[in-house]
């Protein structure tokens, strides 16, 4: 597909798997910000996280225990921000049939959803589990996450009936 093609049906085609990957594309950009924003706090660009109202909520406390600098030796954020990255590429990319020309794209995005909404989930159940304190930003991205699953799962199907001849 040549590229001026794949613009204008990204960006102007209709269908009801597009309208669920664009919200897919913004779902993850939701996770990506919070990911960002904490990567600020996370490495002193910024020196505080403003929280909901509400004693669960303590984004500076949660962002800089030990909780979130233990895996890979890097702040988490970090590491957020690019996961839901390539969420994101994986929803955008392809043209508006892609589960007929290329079934593996929904296949694996709906694969990445769901291991996206699955760490969210361990990562929530951690993050109170070791603060007895939650982060609304790491918070909104698990919702961004949940949400993103049904999203996912019709394109899949399609795919997946592609890849396997039915």
């Amino acid at each position: 597909m040549s590229p001026a093609r794949l613009s204008r049906e990204l960006r102007l085609g209709d269908s009801d798997d597009l309208a669920r990957r664009r919200a897919l594309v913004a779902l993850s950009n939701v996770g990506a910000l919070a990911g960002i924003v904490v990567s600020l706090y996370q490495t002193s660009v910024i020196k505080h996280l403003p929280d909901l109202p509400g004693t669960i909520w303590n984004a500076d406390k949660v962002d800089a225990s030990d909780y979130a600098y233990k895996r890979l030796r890097t702040p988490d954020a970090l590491m957020m921000t690019v996961s839901y990255g390539i969420t994101a590429w994986l929803a955008g990319a392809g043209g508006k049939d892609r589960a007929e020309t290329t079934p593996w794209l929904p296949v694996a995005l709906a694969a990445k959803v769901l291991n996206d909404a699955a760490f969210a989930l361990t990562l929530g159940r951690e993050e109170w589990a070791e603060n007895k304190a939650l982060c609304w930003y790491c918070q909104s991205a698990t919702v961004a996450s949940l949400v993103s699953v049904p999203l996912a799962i019709p394109e899949a199907v399609k795919g997946l009936r592609r890849l396997f001849g039915r």
